[in-house]
């Protein structure tokens, strides 16, 4: 797939990553971003005033609001399933509706985009990147619903990769440690610039990849996959 031309929507649109990637895609040429916005008033002068940019509000864990974005944007052939939180809440102690919303996000968030926006993608043989995580394979203290979640969107990625594929729909699992946004403000450790994770994931859906490794972090930590769960975390920290 060559991105010039095609029609994308980014969910988690007006910072962080998902900014990056608005930004991102214009400058490769898209015809049209739709920037999903949870508050669009929100959104900075640059990208309101960008004729290629319409704005959508859209809360990917509510389901109408899915919907009636699915409807505004029929023409999507590139869907970047973007948002997140993280609420570093530890599972025993933790509040339980502020884990149960993290996990919600990244697993049910991410499925009710899909199935809302499957027919268009199907109809574009289109491209949906799911933004992942090294966390999805393994966990440090205060990650654990963080951690879960995106360990079932692993999952989930991988399963909606074997029932879109008869359409020619490319299914893309995105990977890294940590970018430096306002979302991992409280990590102290090394982080990278996310027009990279931009760049490295928007290579590789004009590259057919299905699964995108940013960083070293989140390189290292699939390699040691085979070893006991979170052997990483001495490697990491060593």
């Amino acid at each position: 797939m060559k991105l010039s031309g095609q029609t994308a929507l980014v969910t988690g649109a007006n910072r962080g990553i998902g900014r990056r990637f608005v930004a991102e895609l214009l400058a490769r040429d898209v015809r049209k971003v739709y920037a999903g916005i949870r508050n669009p008033d929100a959104v900075d002068e640059e990208m309101r005033e960008d004729p290629r940019v319409e704005l959508v509000r859209l809360d990917i864990t509510d389901i109408d609001m899915v919907e009636t974005a699915a409807r505004q944007a029929e023409d999507v052939s590139v869907l970047i399933n973007n948002a997140g939180i993280i609420a570093y809440q530890p599972l025993l102690e933790g509040d339980f509706d502020t884990i149960r919303r993290e996990i919600e996000t990244s697993v049910f968030g991410t499925l009710s985009m899909a199935r809302a926006f499957a027919p268009a993608l199907r109809a574009h043989q289109g491209a949906m990147t799911n933004i992942l995580s090294a966390l999805a394979w393994f966990s440090y203290p205060g990650s654990g619903g963080y951690s879960a979640g995106k360990a079932a969107a692993w999952s989930l990625t991988n399963s909606l990769r074997l029932e879109l594929a008869p359409a020619g729909v490319l299914v893309q699992g995105v990977h890294l440690g940590s970018a430096d946004t306002d979302f991992s403000a409280e990590y102290d450790g090394f982080k990278i610039d996310p027009i990279d994770v931009a760049r490295t994931t928007l290579d590789g859906i004009e590259n057919d990849q299905i699964e995108v490794l940013v960083d070293d972090w989140s390189r290292a930590v699939k390699s040691a996959l085979t070893s006991e769960p979170n052997a990483v975390l001495n490697e990491l920290s060593s």
